[in-house]
């Protein structure tokens, strides 16, 4: 009975040190997180344009029921989720096939997984205007080789048309975070023994086999951390869309951070921009916590011999 008195001193005392070291931690995150999106929230609630001398007034839940009603707010959020969607799927497949080839054993390894990050290490801004230039209808280099290639004898305007642009947009995103992706999954693989693979094959299984029943359920961790990091930034992004088409043609580009950007800085309407933002911050809340939820729950039926 005195030893197990002494324990839970012991692991009382411990929680209590444990508890106060995360003071600070949720202190800045509370300063980071907490403080804007409160701020955001009662600003939202004033309305605050040209047409009060920018001077706030208090409106309720205006902002948010003209929310309901705005069209252009409605097709940012599908813009931002058909991009978030088609690239962080893309991403997620070519950065495991990055990742698998990484991770075998070659003559000048250490060089390639350094170069294999150049494109992430790459400032956004700098790398959204390469890719302005490389989609460029008259002097693109794009162009140039589908006509060399005979694919196309007439220039193609890539970011002058609503699907093409947003196909653009996708590709420049997919070239620059697909190493993110790829080093996450291949420190995933790294981890894995490859005693289990030998014994795998011992067993008489195939290769996609042991990629199926081994390596998956095993980087499963790697692959949801993944995902969510992906999936909060091309949700949120900004840079990218602002250099290359800066939302159009027509809006067709156009992301919820562009139109937030737009809302506030260029028609000076900052009670609605907070709304706007409150409203993202939530969505992308909710879009996260159910993505983690799913992924979760395909991670512990692999546990459970789905694999």
């Amino acid at each position: 009975m005195q030893l197990l008195s002494v324990k839970s001193r012991v692991m009382k005392d411990e929680n209590q040190t444990g508890g106060l070291m995360l003071i600070p931690a949720l202190a800045v995150l509370a300063f980071v997180f907490a403080y804007p999106i409160t701020r955001a929230f009662w600003l939202s609630l004033f309305t605050e344009n040209l047409g009060t001398q920018l001077q706030p007034v208090f409106s309720g839940f205006t902002n948010y029921i003209r929310m309901v009603g705005d069209g252009r707010f409605w097709q940012a959020i599908w813009n931002t989720s058909v991009f978030t969607a088609i690239s962080v799927f893309l991403e997620l497949v070519l950065g495991m096939i990055v990742a698998l080839v990484l991770n075998q054993a070659f003559l000048g390894r250490g060089i390639v997984r350094t170069i294999s990050m150049i494109p992430w290490a790459l400032p956004t801004a700098i790398m959204g205007l390469a890719w302005a230039w490389i989609f460029n209808d008259q002097y693109g280099v794009v162009n140039d080789i589908l006509q060399r290639l005979g694919i196309i004898n007439f220039e193609i305007n890539w970011l002058g048309d609503p699907t093409l642009a947003m196909i653009a947009l996708i590709v420049a995103d997919v070239w620059k975070t697909t190493p993110f992706i790829s080093i996450i999954l291949l420190a995933g693989l790294q981890s894995i023994p490859k005693d289990l693979y030998v014994a795998h094959s011992l067993d008489g299984a195939k290769p996609w086999q042991s990629f199926y029943q081994i390596t998956l359920p095993l980087i499963m961790p790697q692959i949801l951390i993944a995902l969510l990091f992906r999936f909060a930034q091309a949700f949120g992004i900004f840079d990218l869309v602002q250099v290359m088409t800066g939302g159009g043609p027509a809006g067709a580009t156009e992301t919820v951070s562009i139109y937030i950007y737009a809302t506030v800085m260029r028609y000076l309407d900052f009670g609605y921009g907070a709304a706007l933002v409150v409203v993202t911050f939530l969505l992308l809340i909710a879009a996260v916590g159910l993505t983690a939820l799913l992924l979760n729950k395909v991670r512990k039926s692999g546990q459970g011999g789905l694999f």
